[in-house]
């Protein structure tokens, strides 16, 4: 089984109980407009490019393909043609054995701190038949946990959270029709398997990204805490709208929307979480 990342970090301690692996698949059936993981929501490779030591000659530009939209993107024509070679692949194909292999140098440590690997992405249920195959070759050497949309076949869903130690959750808009507009999908899928997901008795964590005007609103903020409540669901995770989120577009030869770069603060309504009985958490 072959699959696609693009990226492995080692000693996290974000994604998930004690230090830990974090490995990045690439694709996200989603396309947030805030997105903090640009490289990857294609599930194909891409290339990006460093400004550092640019002649900005054209040449890489020349080479770009261009897409249904217009947009322009860099390809391995436009790497071989940077006289810099500033241009680098985004990605890597990998078997699933050689990434365990990877993964599993550092195991006894992982274990030894209460930590493990965590499947995040883009969207690892994007690659369901390569995650699955991951999981199983993993399961019971070392603590294992994906960071999800959610966004999947409920059965695909079902068969990946019986692998997990541990399921870190996220929730974006509420609305339906605002989810679609920011997001690009339904969410109902979405707050089905999350549904699945608390009742499974799979250790899990809700996380919320609090974006400026879209998921900090009041109304946003009181119909997830009485969701959040219908289910019993006692804690939430707050993750603070990070400026530094459009800094990659640009080596994408993407734009990143200046919408949320407006500087007006973020509003967290605590309180609001508080009074449905949950304890939220700003990370």
């Amino acid at each position: 089984m072959t699959g696609t990342i693009f990226s492995i970090e080692e000693f996290a301690t974000f994604d998930g109980p004690g230090i830990r692996t974090a490995v990045f698949l690439k694709g996200c059936p989603l396309s947030c407009t805030w997105c903090h993981n640009p490289e990857g929501q294609s599930a194909s490779l891409a290339y990006r490019r460093s400004s550092a030591g640019c002649l900005h000659c054209g040449a890489c530009l020349s080479h770009a393909a261009q897409n249904a939209k217009g947009e322009r993107r860099l390809t391995e024509a436009s790497a071989k043609a940077c006289p810099r070679r500033l241009i680098q692949p985004c990605g890597e194909h990998i078997t699933t054995e050689a990434l365990c292999a990877r993964l599993l140098k550092t195991a006894s440590i992982l274990n030894e701190t209460g930590g493990g690997v965590t499947f995040s992405g883009g969207e690892p249920l994007a690659q369901p038949a390569f995650l699955l195959s991951l999981l199983k070759a993993l399961k019971g050497r070392v603590h294992l946990a994906i960071e999800t949309t959610g966004y999947a076949e409920t059965d695909v869903f079902r068969e990946v959270i019986a692998l997990c130690d541990y399921v870190l959750y996220d929730l974006k808009p509420m609305d339906e029709e605002t989810h679609i507009a920011f997001c690009g999908v339904s969410n109902k899928k979405i707050h089905a398997n999350y549904r699945l997901l608390v009742g499974s008795g799979v250790p899990f964590i809700t996380r919320v990204p609090l974006i400026p005007g879209v998921t900090d609103t009041e109304k946003n903020c009181k119909v997830l805490a009485e969701f959040l409540s219908s289910l019993g669901v006692k804690t939430v995770e707050l993750l603070p709208y990070n400026h530094a989120a459009g800094a990659k577009y640009a080596s994408l030869l993407r734009t990143y929307d200046p919408r949320f770069d407006a500087g007006a603060p973020l509003s967290f309504h605590e309180d609001i979480f508080r009074l449905y009985g949950i304890e939220p958490r700003i990370m």
